[in-house]
């Protein structure tokens, strides 16, 4: 079964590591999905029955969006709020069409991974800034599972350390896809 990958950035034609990522991934139609939000939707005005479909036609789906500002894209933020929906989702006997499915998030970032660890510079380790996705998917009763980061954009957007993120990530997505994606793997 495919894996659907949504990816959500709102400036994929001048992105360096998402937009190589898409790439890779695009080399493999048959063992991924490749959902690009902005694309599909340029005005932002989603197809609430065909997203919700897609979904439902997969049993594992990975979020791969650039974190910044601490938090996911704004796209993300209203896909989920209004693809989400009450009776579908959650809150009725026929709602839980998340019940299950297995979701992953892939996060590129600017930052080091070290800046994102208890008592550095920014307090917090990344799973603790994503804690709202873990509560949300174990909300609608779905399988969060560890997510997959590349840190460091801002201090080395070079080539050779973008393509050293294209085996991690097919790495993280081949565990995710057998399930046996038990452990953060991540890179300074």
């Amino acid at each position: 079964m495919k894996t659907l990958i949504i990816v959500i950035h709102p400036d994929i034609k001048n992105s360096v590591i998402n937009k190589r990522w898409i790439k890779e991934l695009e080399k493999s139609p048959e063992k991924y999905h490749v959902h690009q939000l902005h694309e599909v939707y340029p005005t932002q005005q989603f197809d609430i029955a065909a997203e919700q479909k897609l979904i439902e036609e997969h049993d594992r789906i990975v979020l791969q969006f650039p974190y910044y500002w601490f938090n996911c894209p704004a796209l993300l933020k209203k896909w989920m709020d209004e693809v989400f929906t009450h009776g579908w989702a959650y809150g009725s006997q026929s709602g839980h069409k998340l019940r299950a499915k297995k979701f992953a998030l892939a996060i590129s970032l600017g930052l080091k991974e070290e800046e994102v660890q208890p008592g550095a510079t920014y307090k917090y380790s990344l799973e603790e800034m994503t804690r709202p996705f873990e509560l949300t998917f174990e909300y609608l009763k779905a399988d969060y599972r560890p997510l997959f980061a590349y840190y460091g954009m801002t201090y080395n957007p070079s080539e050779e350390w973008v393509e050293k993120s294209i085996p991690l990530y097919l790495k993280f997505l081949d565990q995710f896809q057998r399930e046996q994606s038990d452990t953060y793997i991540g890179i300074a």
